[in-house]
Protein backbone atom coordinates (compact mmCIF):
# COMPACT_ATOMS: atom_id res chain seq x y z
CA UNK A 1 0.00 0.00 0.00
CA UNK A 2 1.53 3.73 -0.98
CA UNK A 3 0.97 6.58 1.50
CA UNK A 4 0.62 10.13 0.20
CA UNK A 5 2.65 12.42 1.17
CA UNK A 6 2.01 14.53 4.09
CA UNK A 7 2.11 18.38 3.49
CA UNK A 8 2.87 19.34 6.78
CA UNK A 9 3.14 23.30 7.43
CA UNK A 10 6.78 24.66 8.21
CA UNK A 11 7.23 25.32 11.86
CA UNK A 12 7.80 29.35 10.76
CA UNK A 13 4.70 29.53 8.88
CA UNK A 14 2.72 27.66 11.44
CA UNK A 15 3.67 30.89 13.63
CA UNK A 16 3.46 33.07 11.36
CA UNK A 17 -0.66 32.12 10.83
CA UNK A 18 -0.85 31.95 14.56
CA UNK A 19 0.55 35.84 15.32
CA UNK A 20 -1.66 36.79 12.01
CA UNK A 21 -4.49 34.73 13.62
CA UNK A 22 -3.95 37.35 16.88
CA UNK A 23 -4.30 40.20 14.84
CA UNK A 24 -7.58 39.17 12.81
CA UNK A 25 -8.99 38.53 16.23
CA UNK A 26 -7.84 41.47 17.81
CA UNK A 27 -6.23 40.51 20.27
CA UNK A 28 -3.09 41.70 18.71
CA UNK A 29 -3.73 45.42 17.90
CA UNK A 30 -2.48 48.10 15.56
CA UNK A 31 0.64 50.05 17.56
CA UNK A 32 0.88 46.86 20.16
CA UNK A 33 4.65 45.56 21.04
CA UNK A 34 5.09 42.01 20.65
CA UNK A 35 6.71 40.14 23.38
CA UNK A 36 10.41 40.41 23.43
CA UNK A 37 11.78 37.34 21.55
CA UNK A 38 13.30 34.91 24.53
CA UNK A 39 9.40 35.83 26.06
CA UNK A 40 7.29 35.26 22.77
CA UNK A 41 9.37 32.03 21.75
CA UNK A 42 9.00 30.31 25.07
CA UNK A 43 5.30 31.11 25.21
CA UNK A 44 4.81 29.33 21.55
CA UNK A 45 7.46 26.65 22.11
CA UNK A 46 9.27 27.17 19.32
CA UNK A 47 12.98 28.71 18.59
CA UNK A 48 14.25 32.03 18.35
CA UNK A 49 15.41 31.38 14.66
CA UNK A 50 12.06 29.68 13.56
CA UNK A 51 10.25 32.66 16.08
CA UNK A 52 12.69 35.51 13.75
CA UNK A 53 11.71 33.82 10.46
CA UNK A 54 7.90 33.91 11.13
CA UNK A 55 8.17 37.62 11.59
CA UNK A 56 10.41 38.40 8.74
CA UNK A 57 7.21 36.96 6.79
CA UNK A 58 4.53 38.92 8.44
CA UNK A 59 7.23 42.18 8.23
CA UNK A 60 7.13 41.55 4.43
CA UNK A 61 3.40 41.71 4.29
CA UNK A 62 3.50 44.88 6.36
CA UNK A 63 1.67 43.24 9.25
CA UNK A 64 4.42 44.06 11.23
CA UNK A 65 7.20 46.71 11.54
CA UNK A 66 10.98 46.31 13.35
CA UNK A 67 12.10 49.20 14.63
CA UNK A 68 16.16 48.81 14.57
CA UNK A 69 16.26 48.98 19.01
CA UNK A 70 13.07 49.42 19.20
CA UNK A 71 10.84 46.17 18.94
CA UNK A 72 8.47 44.72 16.83
CA UNK A 73 4.65 46.33 16.62
CA UNK A 74 1.76 45.53 14.78
CA UNK A 75 1.12 47.92 12.22
CA UNK A 76 -2.65 49.77 10.47
CA UNK A 77 -1.77 48.35 7.37
CA UNK A 78 -5.14 46.43 7.25
CA UNK A 79 -6.93 50.10 8.03
CA UNK A 80 -4.90 52.27 5.85
CA UNK A 81 -5.16 50.28 2.73
CA UNK A 82 -8.93 50.78 2.51
CA UNK A 83 -9.12 54.47 4.37
CA UNK A 84 -7.18 56.47 2.62
CA UNK A 85 -8.52 56.55 -0.39
CA UNK A 86 -11.90 57.40 1.11
CA UNK A 87 -10.22 59.96 3.38
CA UNK A 88 -9.33 62.40 0.82
CA UNK A 89 -12.54 61.62 -1.18
CA UNK A 90 -14.91 62.64 1.65
CA UNK A 91 -12.68 65.32 2.34
CA UNK A 92 -13.47 67.06 -1.56
CA UNK A 93 -17.42 65.29 -1.47
CA UNK A 94 -19.08 66.53 1.74
CA UNK A 95 -22.34 64.89 0.17
CA UNK A 96 -20.71 61.39 1.11
CA UNK A 97 -21.85 62.56 4.53
CA UNK A 98 -25.02 60.73 4.08
CA UNK A 99 -23.38 57.75 2.65
CA UNK A 100 -20.70 57.19 6.06
CA UNK A 101 -24.78 57.83 8.03
CA UNK A 102 -26.01 55.24 6.24
CA UNK A 103 -23.16 52.86 6.23
CA UNK A 104 -22.94 53.87 10.30
CA UNK A 105 -26.68 52.67 10.37
CA UNK A 106 -25.94 49.32 8.57
CA UNK A 107 -22.70 48.27 10.89
CA UNK A 108 -23.60 49.40 13.78
CA UNK A 109 -26.80 48.28 14.11
CA UNK A 110 -25.57 44.49 13.14
CA UNK A 111 -22.56 44.95 15.83
CA UNK A 112 -24.25 46.07 18.52
CA UNK A 113 -27.17 43.11 17.36
CA UNK A 114 -24.00 40.64 17.73
CA UNK A 115 -22.46 42.12 20.49
CA UNK A 116 -25.86 41.62 22.67
CA UNK A 117 -25.00 37.60 21.56
CA UNK A 118 -21.48 37.12 22.00
CA UNK A 119 -19.99 39.50 24.74
CA UNK A 120 -17.89 38.43 26.69
CA UNK A 121 -17.61 39.26 30.82
CA UNK A 122 -14.28 41.18 30.18
CA UNK A 123 -16.01 43.10 26.94
CA UNK A 124 -19.15 44.19 29.62
CA UNK A 125 -16.41 45.78 31.73
CA UNK A 126 -14.57 47.45 28.49
CA UNK A 127 -18.16 48.70 27.86
CA UNK A 128 -19.16 49.84 31.00
CA UNK A 129 -15.18 51.89 30.74
CA UNK A 130 -16.00 53.31 27.17
CA UNK A 131 -19.88 54.38 28.29
CA UNK A 132 -18.19 55.91 31.77
CA UNK A 133 -15.59 58.04 29.64
CA UNK A 134 -18.25 59.04 27.31
CA UNK A 135 -20.52 60.23 30.25
CA UNK A 136 -17.49 62.13 32.10
CA UNK A 137 -16.58 64.03 28.67
CA UNK A 138 -20.16 65.10 27.79
CA UNK A 139 -20.10 66.82 31.46
CA UNK A 140 -16.75 68.32 30.36
CA UNK A 141 -16.43 71.26 27.35
CA UNK A 142 -13.67 69.75 25.67
CA UNK A 143 -15.29 68.97 22.28
CA UNK A 144 -12.02 66.88 21.08
CA UNK A 145 -12.25 64.33 24.26
CA UNK A 146 -15.94 64.11 23.97
CA UNK A 147 -15.25 62.97 19.64
CA UNK A 148 -12.46 60.51 21.19
CA UNK A 149 -15.08 58.95 23.61
CA UNK A 150 -18.02 58.65 21.22
CA UNK A 151 -15.79 57.11 18.80
CA UNK A 152 -13.72 54.53 21.58
CA UNK A 153 -17.64 53.33 23.00
CA UNK A 154 -18.74 52.66 19.49
CA UNK A 155 -15.18 50.65 18.21
CA UNK A 156 -15.91 48.92 21.89
CA UNK A 157 -19.24 47.68 20.58
CA UNK A 158 -17.84 46.69 17.23
CA UNK A 159 -15.13 44.63 19.50
CA UNK A 160 -17.68 42.84 21.79
CA UNK A 161 -19.22 41.41 18.49
CA UNK A 162 -16.03 38.75 17.93
CA UNK A 163 -16.83 39.25 14.28
CA UNK A 164 -13.47 39.65 12.65
CA UNK A 165 -14.64 41.59 9.58
CA UNK A 166 -16.77 44.16 12.01
CA UNK A 167 -13.81 44.82 14.46
CA UNK A 168 -11.32 45.18 11.88
CA UNK A 169 -13.66 47.21 9.46
CA UNK A 170 -14.83 49.60 12.01
CA UNK A 171 -11.24 49.68 13.31
CA UNK A 172 -10.19 50.76 9.44
CA UNK A 173 -12.74 53.68 9.26
CA UNK A 174 -11.36 54.99 12.54
CA UNK A 175 -10.07 57.73 11.58
CA UNK A 176 -13.10 58.51 9.07
CA UNK A 177 -14.94 58.11 11.69
CA UNK A 178 -13.27 59.40 14.13
CA UNK A 179 -13.30 62.81 11.23
CA UNK A 180 -17.11 62.07 10.73
CA UNK A 181 -18.24 62.68 14.54
CA UNK A 182 -15.84 65.68 15.09
CA UNK A 183 -18.16 67.13 12.36
CA UNK A 184 -21.75 65.89 13.27
CA UNK A 185 -21.06 67.31 16.85
CA UNK A 186 -20.14 70.53 15.07
CA UNK A 187 -22.77 70.76 12.62
CA UNK A 188 -25.71 69.94 14.87
CA UNK A 189 -24.49 72.90 17.52
CA UNK A 190 -24.40 70.35 20.31
CA UNK A 191 -26.51 71.59 23.33
CA UNK A 192 -27.27 70.41 26.58
CA UNK A 193 -30.48 68.79 25.62
CA UNK A 194 -28.88 67.27 22.59
CA UNK A 195 -26.42 66.36 24.84
CA UNK A 196 -28.68 64.86 27.29
CA UNK A 197 -30.37 62.83 24.07
CA UNK A 198 -27.11 61.28 22.55
CA UNK A 199 -26.36 60.13 26.32
CA UNK A 200 -29.73 58.71 26.40
CA UNK A 201 -29.29 56.57 22.92
CA UNK A 202 -25.57 55.87 23.74
CA UNK A 203 -27.23 54.08 27.53
CA UNK A 204 -29.79 52.39 26.08
CA UNK A 205 -27.16 50.58 24.08
CA UNK A 206 -24.70 49.50 26.53
CA UNK A 207 -27.54 48.61 29.02
CA UNK A 208 -29.14 46.13 25.72
CA UNK A 209 -25.92 44.79 25.33
CA UNK A 210 -25.33 44.14 28.88
CA UNK A 211 -28.83 42.46 29.52
CA UNK A 212 -28.52 40.34 26.80
CA UNK A 213 -31.29 42.05 24.52
CA UNK A 214 -29.90 41.67 20.76
CA UNK A 215 -32.93 43.04 18.95
CA UNK A 216 -33.13 46.31 21.59
CA UNK A 217 -29.98 46.76 20.93
CA UNK A 218 -30.31 46.87 17.64
CA UNK A 219 -32.93 49.41 17.36
CA UNK A 220 -31.10 51.36 19.85
CA UNK A 221 -28.04 51.19 17.27
CA UNK A 222 -30.59 52.52 14.32
CA UNK A 223 -32.28 54.99 16.78
CA UNK A 224 -28.77 56.58 18.13
CA UNK A 225 -27.79 57.32 13.57
CA UNK A 226 -31.53 58.49 12.76
CA UNK A 227 -31.38 61.24 15.40
CA UNK A 228 -27.92 62.01 14.35
CA UNK A 229 -29.24 62.13 10.40
CA UNK A 230 -32.16 64.38 11.58
CA UNK A 231 -30.19 66.68 14.03
CA UNK A 232 -27.83 67.17 10.36
CA UNK A 233 -30.49 67.57 8.45
CA UNK A 234 -31.88 70.55 10.40
CA UNK A 235 -28.32 72.52 10.51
Amino acid sequence: MSYSKLNLPRIPDAIAHQLETRILEGSLKPGDRLPAERELAVELGVSRPSLREAIKQLVSRELLVSRHGGGTYVTDRLATSFIDPWQQLIDQHPSLQDDMLEFRHLLEASAAELAAQRATDADLLRLDAAYARLDAAYLGADRSAQVAADVAFHLTVAESAHNALYGHLLASVLRLLHEHVRRSLREMAVNPDTERQLMKQHQAIRNAIVERRPKAARRAAQTHIDYVRQRLSER
